[in-house]
């Protein structure tokens, strides 16, 4: 009787077994005919730097990390001596890191601050050659980022580079003895994001799943 009641089990246990595998193999099959997915990717913003205009000493600043600014805006002034040469903003955004403070001197074109876009994040995944030709301007993609793990941010496929990442590399892919290993190229994808929350931050990781 007991061994029966084993043999029993072990047969539950195995079909379960079996359609646990059945089941596995079918989701990942799913996933892998209907979305492109990479972890390879992180959260950007188009950026740009406040500067010094003139050679002098700051006479006035008035940016601190996480002050918003409009396009032109008068943020601060450099003194040469004769004159207050005024410092603008050079785009609506946010500033995100802060490099000076008044009284102190700085050079022409030094960058004094740097603001971003927040309103209008992206990501750039980094997606495989060989998956290439199943990825469209327009595509619908699920975003989800490590600094805010909980949620999944609708995104769209904006627009696609125009070539490798190794193209740009510092280091190119060289071999000296004449030797080749194929490597699988990546190519920059933007995606955006829509309606990202406050915890989502340039240069964070993102995983994103585009639908085909």
């Amino acid at each position: 009787m007991i061994s029966r009641t084993r043999l029993i089990i072990a047969n539950v246990v195995g079909v379960l077994v079996i359609c646990f595998f059945i089941a596995a193999g079918a989701y990942f099959y799913y996933e892998k005919t209907n979305y492109i997915k990479t972890e390879d990717a992180v959260v950007a913003a188009d950026m740009m730097p406040v500067v010094a205009p003139a050679q002098g000493v700051l006479t006035s600043w008035n940016l601190q990390e996480g002050t918003d600014v409009s396009d032109k805006n008068i943020v601060g002034g450099v003194s040469d001596g004769t004159k207050v040469v005024p410092i603008s903003s050079r785009m609506k955004g946010k500033i995100i890191k802060n490099d000076a403070r008044a009284g102190v001197p700085v050079q022409a074109g030094q960058v004094l601050a740097q603001e971003a876009d927040m309103d209008h994040l992206y990501v750039i995944a980094n997606i495989k050659e060989t998956q290439l030709k199943d990825v469209r301007i327009g595509q619908s993609v699920d975003v989800t980022v490590d600094g805010d793990p909980d949620a999944t941010f609708e995104g769209e496929v904006k627009s696609i580079g125009y070539a490798t990442n190794s193209v740009f590399s510092v280091l190119p892919q060289q071999s000296s003895t004449g030797s080749y290993t194929k490597v699988t190229q990546k190519i920059p994808v933007k995606i955006t994001i829509n309606q990202a929350s406050s915890k989502v931050l340039p240069g964070m990781n993102a995983e994103v799943k585009i639908s085909l």
